[in-house]
């Protein structure tokens, strides 16, 4: 509930007028696009990574889709006021993604971890560890051992990978695309505008390397949309995100 008074876009809304929305109703999107995604990437897997992927409706097919959903809720719990403005002066390196975690593991959601637990769906994955799971889909492989040094013996397998990708991925991630989105919507930059839904039909899981390994791709029907991706995230970079009286009012 905090996430309703942190806008978005910090101080671009006195640009801006528009860009009010908050940090809350973008982790409301992020979850519906990665749910959006997870089911595309289970509906019709290759045959090549078919044994990597949970059987649709088992039980560590309704675990991870929970995973998936509590980590897009979460991702961005540890976002100060005005979001990135006073981030590093006040909470140092690790930034709103140490803080993050320490709200995740703290007594505050230790009532909800345990409900979760409790749940039919769940309790079939009890020897897995919900609160470290969801720490893992929330920062990523890179952010998670960098800010948990201790588990680096907790490796993440390729389908934890895949799941992490679908909220983090630099490129498909469910993040990127729903800040993209809403902040072109709020802002009425219509070139940060592109089509999602193309681009969501089209994702795959794909193997690489020697074949243990997984990574998001395209076919080859989805290349237009990852185009307008690209230069949507250009544009609203050069418009909103590093516009020069936004930066002078953050600084």
């Amino acid at each position: 509930q905090r996430l309703h008074h942190i806008h978005q876009l910090g101080m671009a809304f006195l640009v801006y007028p528009g860009a009010t929305h908050s940090r809350f109703e973008h982790s409301l999107g992020v979850m519906e696009l990665a749910t959006r995604i997870f089911h595309r990437l289970c509906k019709e897997p290759r045959p090549d990574v078919f044994h990597f992927i949970p059987r649709k409706d088992s039980a560590e097919h309704l675990y991870w889709r929970k995973i998936l959903r509590m980590a897009a809720l979460c991702h961005d719990l540890g976002h100060m006021p005005f979001s990135h403005a006073c981030e590093k002066e006040f909470l140092g390196e690790g930034g709103h993604e140490a803080m993050t975690l320490k709200i995740i593991e703290s007594a505050y959601l230790k009532d909800v971890w345990s409900k979760l637990q409790e749940k039919p769906a769940l309790k079939t994955s009890g020897h897995r560890d919900i609160v470290t799971d969801v720490l893992k889909v929330t920062l990523g492989e890179e952010s998670f051992y960098r800010l948990k040094p201790e588990l680096k013996n907790t490796p993440f397998s390729p389908w934890e990978k895949i799941v992490a990708e679908i909220i983090t991925g630099d490129f498909f991630g469910a993040d990127r695309i729903d800040y993209l989105l809403r902040d072109a919507r709020s802002t009425g930059i219509v070139y940060g505008l592109f089509d999602y839904y193309q681009l969501i039909e089209t994702l795959r899981i794909l193997p690489f390397g020697r074949g243990d390994k997984l990574a998001l791709g395209i076919d080859e029907g989805g290349i237009e949309s990852c185009e307008a991706l690209l230069l949507a995230r250009h544009f609203m970079h050069k418009r909103v995100y590093q516009h020069p009286t936004v930066k002078v009012y953050n600084f």
